[in-house]
């Protein structure tokens, strides 16, 4: 299944029950860590949609997966990639990817984050079964109905050859 999911950890969310895939870009004017940025996507984010939307509660229940951050950082700045995987419905995914762009401020450092994408991850596995059935089927095609004019060839061949066994001479 690595196929479809382009490489990407899933975590916490098992792959077959996770139907988006959040990708968003993260900037920051200082040095920034992995816990700086979580702390910051729940608390923020915290509220600002009700509590059927609540990160914490989604995640607990299992509907959000584990947020993923990679950050680089270089000459005092740090950049990165925030992926987070959903089982909600396409609405409230969308919503909760449009919450990413209201955080501002990670730790001490102001922060800017952009959404990248909202990858349908069923879509990538359709397309994994679409590939496998025309290879499938290019497979029962190659190794198909022979032609009657060989099938016709075999059996005359048989014949010949049986011919030629009872030979008694």
């Amino acid at each position: 299944m690595a196929k479809l999911t382009g490489g990407v950890k899933m975590a916490k969310l098992a792959p077959t029950s996770t139907k988006y895939l959040i990708k968003a870009k993260i900037k920051a004017n200082g040095v920034i860590e992995k816990p700086d940025v979580i702390g910051a996507v729940f608390g923020q984010t915290e509220g600002l949609l009700g509590s059927d939307l609540d990160l914490r509660e989604l995640q607990r229940s299992g509907r959000i997966g584990r947020i993923e951050v990679e950050i680089k950082s270089e000459e005092g700045s740090s950049e990165g990639v925030i992926t987070i995987p959903s089982s909600l419905d396409a609405a409230e995914t969308a919503m909760i990817a449009a919450t990413l762009e209201t955080i501002d401020r990670v730790g001490p450092c102001k922060a800017e984050i952009e959404l990248k994408s909202v990858e349908d991850m069923r879509s990538e596995k359709r397309k994994y079964v679409v590939d496998k059935a025309k290879d499938i089927l290019k497979g029962l095609h190659d190794s198909g109905v022979p032609d009657s004019n060989v099938i016709s060839e075999e059996i005359k061949e048989a014949v010949r050859t049986q011919e030629i066994s009872s030979y008694q001479g």
